[in-house]
């Protein structure tokens, strides 16, 4: 499942992140690639040890938790601690698939890869290129959102960010577990949660029927959890 998410951060909250990482000391992107990613990609990062990426992904984790609809689409059990990248003058990263277990430097935290998600840190008017281009099985998705808005989807996808030709793409990368691994699974309870509140705005949640297909959901999800 592919969603964007929109205004995981809001114009202000951009600033003061900005404000964070841009003044801090950026690195070879390849800190943080498998053998094979490394021979595809080209950009900078923000080392994951440094203090602005220790501050900056506090931030986005915060941000992350204040919305409900990140927590229906993804149901997070962890989440790697956000990292920063950025793309300019012809910096790409070509096909490629996310590792499928993370681990964190320098500690024994780790995920299994079930999601990824790249959060957009620039208004998209002012660079040309760096859409992430994601093989969905209904074809490659291009994806360029505005400053704030996040995209999630299957960290098994293949996926690439074209060239940026003009400006800088700045952004939030992350990768996270779901209380559900199955991808099929965790699309079915994400869009039986809309279709509640989506009766429940309608009936209200006292509903009979809002009641029920709440109960379906949580034994579905009682069913398909690990947590």
């Amino acid at each position: 499942m592919l969603i964007a998410i929109p205004d995981i951060l809001d114009a202000d909250g951009v600033a003061r992140l900005r404000a964070v990482i841009d003044a801090a000391d950026w690195v070879d992107g390849n800190v943080t690639s498998g053998p094979q990613a490394a021979l595809a990609k080209r950009n900078r990062q923000l080392p994951e040890e440094s203090a602005a990426a220790r501050e900056g992904a506090a931030m986005v984790l915060a941000a992350l938790g204040r919305s409900p609809l990140f927590f229906a689409a993804a149901l997070p059990l962890k989440v790697f601690p956000p990292l920063f990248n950025r793309y300019e003058g012809g910096e790409d990263f070509g096909l490629h698939v996310d590792n499928a277990i993370r681990i964190q430097r320098g500690s024994e935290f780790r995920i299994r890869a079930d999601l990824s998600a790249t959060l957009f840190l620039d208004d998209p008017a002012t660079y040309d290129g760096g859409e992430l281009v994601i093989e969905d099985r209904f074809g490659p998705q291009s994806v360029k959102l505005p400053a704030g808005h996040l995209v999630l989807y299957p960290s098994s996808s293949l996926h690439r960010v074209t060239p940026v030709i003009r400006g800088v793409r700045t952004a939030s990368f992350l990768w996270l577990q779901s209380m559900v691994r199955d991808d099929g699974e965790r699309r079915t309870l994400f869009e039986l949660d809309e279709a509640i509140q989506a009766v429940a705005a309608t009936n209200g949640q006292g509903n009979p029927a809002v009641v029920q297909l709440t109960g379906i959901y949580h034994n579905l999800l009682r069913r398909w959890a690990d947590a």
